[in-house]
């Protein structure tokens, strides 16, 4: 689900090269119906799906593996650039159980769902991945009650864009850049701005904003709802009230991630929430006012860093697969230190791989690398549930009614869990 993100901007990495031997076909003794204890030895050519490859890194990627694996070679099903589009081809495929879509990348939201429906090959067993050197945020993201079922493969997080020539030391609190939204109405401009439009990116904000004061929508079972409280109404009520204040402007009601970034470079806003993709664009669009003027940091928080809500997407094996003992080489492959650093350097993407964020060169090359190892590291995955679709529009329908003003936060947040509940029960 591309989840709040415009460009391909996210992140992968970990482990050690683990590079499957090149024989071809082992037998498991399993069928291919689909069992999770089928295949587990079998070798031999696989298909990896994932939506279309902005970032022009997945052919070179497959390429240099076919070059080491001649009798296991990956064909690349490349998808739209739509996510609901692609969510839609993988359940699709899933249901008819193909054999041929062997690794597929998942957003980050979809884990639950999947392997609710037991999709998914359990990452367990002689399947079981190292997770040691990763942000353990990333990890969560790809674990169902208890159990992994996708590798992080690429990751996301907001971070706060300021404009430094008006802020020069960026606020660390909610409270704070509140306070500093007086600089912006003397400069005449909105003060903060995020992703307010009714669709996924409004969850994404909201998630933020509730995690950040302390709140959760749903347990970590994904179905026992948690919303209806004090500490997620505050949350709400943060965003509510910078909406009746002016704080934030009337018209980032319609934003989603494009307009808030046209809006900061042209020199509108002094705050915007947004995915490090903007970074590259604000420091090169010719007509970005704010090239040499503005900075990165963290979103703010009750303290100190707030909770980001985690973007990104991992790798995952279908249960239907053939070849499963060459899938998962192809996944340890693509969280590889040597796989990560190609995805950072050749696609800007955020790494998972903790140590790279202390990389110098790769700093050096990415400025904004250390604020966004900060975003990911207190990051807090959306909830991981099969029954996402429906939480992300109970989320979206209810805070949009809220900072609309259409609804109290109170009267807001009782219908979210409502409609949650109902879902889960269903």
């Amino acid at each position: 689900m591309k989840a709040a993100r415009v460009s391909v901007i996210a992140g992968a990495a970990i482990l050690g090269l683990a590079l499957a031997g090149c024989t071809g076909g082992g037998s498991s003794g399993g069928s291919s119906g689909g069992a999770a204890g089928a295949n587990l030895t079998d070798k031999g050519p696989i298909t990896y799906v994932q939506g279309k490859d902005n970032s022009s890194v997945v052919r070179p990627l497959i390429d240099k593996w076919n070059a080491a694996h001649p009798n296991e070679k990956v064909t690349f099903k490349e998808q739209s650039d739509q996510a609901d589009q692609q969510h839609d081809d993988l359940v699709q495929h899933f249901q008819a159980k193909d054999p041929n879509y062997d690794v597929v990348d998942v957003d980050v939201v979809w884990t639950g769902e999947f392997a609710a429906k037991g999709w998914l090959q359990p990452l367990t067993g002689s399947f079981k991945m190292d997770n040691s050197k990763l942000v353990a945020s990333t990890v969560d993201s790809g674990t169902y009650n208890g159990t992994q079922y996708a590798a992080p493969q690429t990751s996301d997080g907001g971070m706060l864009y300021y404009r430094k020539d008006l802020v020069p030391t960026p606020p660390t609190t909610w409270d704070a850049m509140m306070k500093d939204c007086d600089i912006a109405k003397q400069a005449g401009i909105g003060c903060y701005a995020g992703q307010f439009a009714k669709y996924e990116g409004l969850t994404v904000n909201v998630a933020e904003a509730i995690n950040t004061n302390g709140g959760t929508i749903v347990g970590k079972d994904g179905k026992t709802v948690t919303v209806d409280n004090a500490k997620a109404k505050a949350g709400l009520t943060r965003l509510v009230d910078a909406f009746k204040s002016g704080n934030i402007p009337a018209e980032a009601i319609t934003y989603q991630e494009e307009q808030g970034r046209q809006a900061f470079e042209a020199g509108k806003l002094l705050f915007l929430r947004n995915w490090p993709y903007v970074y590259n664009l604000a420091k090169t669009d010719g007509s970005s006012m704010v090239k040499d003027t503005f900075g990165v940091a963290p979103l703010p928080g009750m303290t100190g860093p707030g909770a980001s809500s985690l973007g990104g997407h991992n790798a995952a094996i279908s249960v239907y697969s053939k070849h499963k003992a060459t899938a998962f080489a192809f996944v340890q492959f693509l969280q590889s230190e040597e796989t990560q650093k190609f995805f950072v350097t050749q696609g800007s993407l955020a790494p998972v791989l903790a140590s790279l964020y202390d990389d110098a060169s790769l700093n050096q090359q990415l400025p904004y690398l250390s604020t966004l190892k900060t975003s990911i590291e207190n990051a807090v995955p959306r909830p991981v549930s099969p029954f996402y679709p429906a939480i992300t529009k109970a989320v979206q329908d209810n805070a949009y009614a809220a900072v609309k003003g259409d609804k109290t936060v109170d009267q807001a947040v009782k219908d979210m869990a409502a409609a949650i509940q109902t879902a889960s029960a269903g």
